[in-house]
């Protein structure tokens, strides 16, 4: 058992998947690459969604950490909704907010991964 544990913790391919949601629909995604066989991925990915400004109020962005499997589903590692109203935290409902006030630019923000 113990040996089944450390192969699957050692064969962790981390990537990351950005959903853009009008509502509960989804409507665009990005990915970033694979990183085989790693516990501590550094994501230093910039995705960019062209959203018109009268509509910006009613879209999230849902950020999912995946694990990528070669042979079955890949898993979800942990998720966080960055969204004005609904996010899925204070921390998430302020990263949204610093958004939206300071459109084309870069905010870059650390978030504690929420599991399903």
């Amino acid at each position: 058992m113990y040996l089944l544990l450390v192969f699957s913790i050692i064969n962790i391919n981390p990537y990351v998947k950005v959903w853009l949601q009008f509502g509960d629909k989804r409507v665009e995604k990005r990915k970033t690459a694979i990183y085989k066989c790693t516990l501590n991925p550094v994501f230093n990915d910039t995705f960019a969604f062209n959203v018109p400004w009268e509509k910006i109020r009613e879209c999230s962005l849902d950020v999912m950490v995946m694990d990528f499997d070669n042979i079955g589903r890949n898993e979800l590692i942990g998720r966080i909704l960055l969204a004005g109203k609904n996010g899925s935290g204070a921390s998430e409902t302020k990263h949204w907010q610093d958004m939206i006030t300071k459109p084309r630019q870069n905010i870059v923000q650390w978030h504690r991964l929420k599991p399903e």
